[in-house]
């Protein structure tokens, strides 16, 4: 069976992946982002027995890129230049989408244009009008119920051309065509002359210096205005005979005089932000969690200690490396599986409502002083989930040097992994109060990461000023499917990576725990491998308060994933599978191999854990992104500034113990806040004398705001 290649394209935030799972009835992920398709994604399906296979690529505003994304896009359309495409534009912003539209059509692709009923206040279209005026078919679909998908599927199978495009005849471009022949198509000369008409780097690079030069001679200097306003001085000709335009504007709330309010946005984002860490990590999470871990410990561990007990005795080493390697460690991280979970769910769930693309918006003035764009915000969010899948989102970014950036800060995020550690150990010494102290770290893994770009932006990696197009998705009722969607994702992907990952981890350092360097068994783990190892490595930490070997090697362990910290300890400590409550005991037990001397040993731990190197899956994620170079010095200023931190905040802590550790680090919060105070205030008063030297109006401007 011949099979029929079909590309999806269009701008972001037009429903591609959402009409992409329809057709395919795939599962990918959706939302008002740029960067949640940073590659292209194939997937076949049948339809009347012709088998298609369908292309999903990145968004893209026109066939001129600028970000990685959107060049991933225009390699692959001129790649499959033959192929059918279907570009898929939203009712509701239709003006700007037939913009790519026209681009398409310039190049000659073969067109079947989709328009997204993504609202019931969209434009009223005519359809038929519209597709007699370009020349192409045009269908109605509606990606989230999927109506008009059968009109869509018999249009792909059809051949309709493009009619001439009349306003290409008012740019001349038969000149420019005389002076590029030969080094582009024959057949595409007509689209390259555009591209030249709009100074594209990409075509303008391609042709030699001295016929730039006689091209040059024929442009006007706002050439790109010029054929800019050509084209959508024609969209508006077809539009205002096929569209009657809703008065109501799309994604506009009155909600936003509250959200976005410039007294209320933050407040209100960091109220919300506690809200879901509270029920999350001390109230319906925790209570799930603590269920999951009786039936654990009651309904399987216990039956199977006991059954290894029976075969092979107490002290047997079997017993021990499945008690304790298998059930011990990846027993208790099963255990934290629903907070995670839930973790993940709140996140979709203020994405799906629209409220997560106004809290790019908040942050992007902020970002922009310290080299990084409103895009940088969806990296920095998936950051809370995983590094490693959090860095391939920097890709969206259109100048290297802020994707660099992006890419570097995104470790310094608290990830999902490292839950599980604040929860046991801050549990243990925190109690109740153990949700300011997560919170803390969270905020100040941000604070730390933008307080770094800010510093590369000064000295190594400066950026371009950015462009940031983000639509507003209208506030909006939360989908069950896709909840459950994203609940059964993220429960499938955490237990495949506990099941092999840290089952084969834990094993391996079970080993080097039990057995000395002649092979010796040592369940006490005095003279193991691990220890003679974490004794070379382990003074370096002595100035940060926990010097001794058992944290050492559980950091070196972290490197490979960072929930085998916790199950590293769990193990060093000799406690029995999934007992939560024994772990913490021993963490304050002197005669354990990790054990906490005092409140201040246990913040410093924890502020490194949260900023030391990431784990080896996100090292070989940020080498292929951003090289080689970039990610050893990444990770050796990551090391550093965990370090130099955890060692100024033992001190701190120790110096004024009697204050008290809350009032201590919200001392430091408000110190790094001050930094950013005056960081902002630098800035605008640097602003402020390059206007007074740079621009001849601005005494006159100064007047006439006051």
């Amino acid at each position: 069976m011949q099979e029929l290649k079909v590309i999806l394209v269009g701008n972001p935030n037009t429903g591609k992946t959402s009409l992409f799972n329809k057709l395919t009835n795939s599962n990918e992920h959706v939302g008002n982002w740029h960067g949640v398709t940073v590659e292209e994604k194939e997937k076949t399906y049948y339809h009347k027995g012709e088998k298609i296979s369908l292309v999903d690529l990145p968004g893209l505003y026109s066939l001129t890129t600028l970000s990685y994304e959107e060049n991933v896009s225009r390699e692959y359309l001129f790649k499959h230049e033959k192929e059918k495409i279907i570009n898929l534009c939203d009712s509701n912003n239709i003006e700007r989408n037939l913009y790519l539209t026209l681009n398409l059509l310039e190049y000659g692709f073969d067109v079947v244009l989709a328009i997204n009923q993504t609202s019931n206040v969209g434009n009223k279209i005519d359809y038929k009008k519209l597709s007699k005026k370009l020349g192409i078919n045009v269908v109605n679909v509606s990606a989230k119920s999927g109506e008009g998908l059968g009109e869509l599927n018999d249009a792909i199978m059809q051949n309709k051309r493009c009619k001439e495009l009349p306003y290409l005849k008012k740019l001349n471009l038969h000149i420019i065509k005389d002076h590029i022949r030969g080094y582009f198509p024959k057949n595409k000369l007509d689209f390259y002359a555009i591209k030249c008409f709009e100074r594209d780097e990409q075509t303008i690079s391609s042709l030699p210096q001295k016929v730039l030069e006689k091209i040059e001679t024929y442009l006007p200097e706002n050439s790109l205005e010029v054929i800019a306003r050509l084209r959508y001085e024609f969209i508006d000709e077809i539009l205002n005979e096929c569209v009657v335009k809703t008065k109501k504007i799309y994604g506009k709330s009155k909600l936003d005089n509250i959200f976005l309010n410039k007294f209320l946005a933050f407040p209100i984002f960091l109220l919300i932000l506690t809200g879901v860490f509270y029920f999350t990590f001390f109230s319906f999470g925790k209570w799930i969690s603590d269920a999951l871990l009786w039936g654990i410990n009651n309904l399987l561990g216990q039956p199977i200690k006991d059954l290894f007990v029976f075969a092979f005795g107490k002290e047997s080493w079997v017993t021990s490396l499945f008690c304790d390697a298998v059930l011990g460690g990846v027993g208790t991280l099963f255990s934290f599986l629903p907070q995670i979970v839930l973790l993940f769910m709140f996140l979709s769930i203020l994405e799906d409502s629209g409220y997560l693309a106004r809290v790019a918006f908040m942050f992007e003035d902020i970002l922009g002083k310290v080299g990084l764009s409103g895009k940088s915000v969806y990296t920095i969010l998936m950051g809370f989930g995983c590094s490693s899948s959090a860095v391939l989102t920097a890709r969206n970014m259109e100048d290297k040097n802020a994707k660099i950036k992006t890419a570097l800060l995104t470790p310094y995020m608290s990830c999902s992994a490292k839950l599980p550690l604040y929860i046991v150990i801050g549990g243990a010494f925190f109690g109740a109060k153990n949700i300011f102290y997560i919170l803390f770290l969270y905020l100040l893994g941000v604070l730390i990461s933008v307080l770094m770009s800010y510093i590369f932006e000064k000295t190594v990696l400066k950026s371009k000023e950015q462009s940031f197009i983000l639509e507003f998705p209208p506030y909006r009722g939360i989908s069950v499917k896709r909840i459950l969607n994203v609940l059964w994702e993220n429960i499938r992907l955490f237990v495949s990576r506990v099941g092999i990952l840290l089952i084969c981890v834990n094993i391996i350092i079970w080993i080097l725990s039990n057995f000395s360097f002649s092979l010796d068994y040592v369940p006490s783990s005095n003279g193991s491998m691990l220890q003679k190892i974490g004794e070379i490595i382990s003074p370096i930490f002595i100035p940060l308060g926990f010097g001794e070997w058992g944290f050492a090697s559980a950091l070196i362990a972290g490197l490979i994933a960072k929930e085998v910290i916790l199950s590293s300890v769990i193990m060093f400590n000799g406690v029995n599978h999934g007992e939560v409550i024994n772990v913490a005991d021993s963490l304050k037990d002197p005669s354990s191999n990790i054990y906490f001397p005092a409140i201040s040993n246990v913040v410093s731990f924890l502020i490194f854990t949260l900023l030391y190197s990431p784990c080896v899956t996100t090292m070989a994620i940020l080498r292929k992104e951003i090289g080689k170079k970039w990610t050893v010095i990444g990770i050796l200023i990551q090391f550093a500034v965990a370090y130099l931190l955890s060692l100024f905040v033992f001190n701190v802590i120790n110096a004024f113990e009697d204050f008290g550790l809350f009032p201590v680090l919200l001392i430091l919060l408000v110190i790094i806040l001050i930094m950013f105070s005056f960081i902002f205030l630098f800035e605008r008063l640097t602003r402020k004398r390059h206007c007074e030297h740079a621009c001849p109006n601005y005494e006159k401007c100064k007047r006439k705001k006051s």
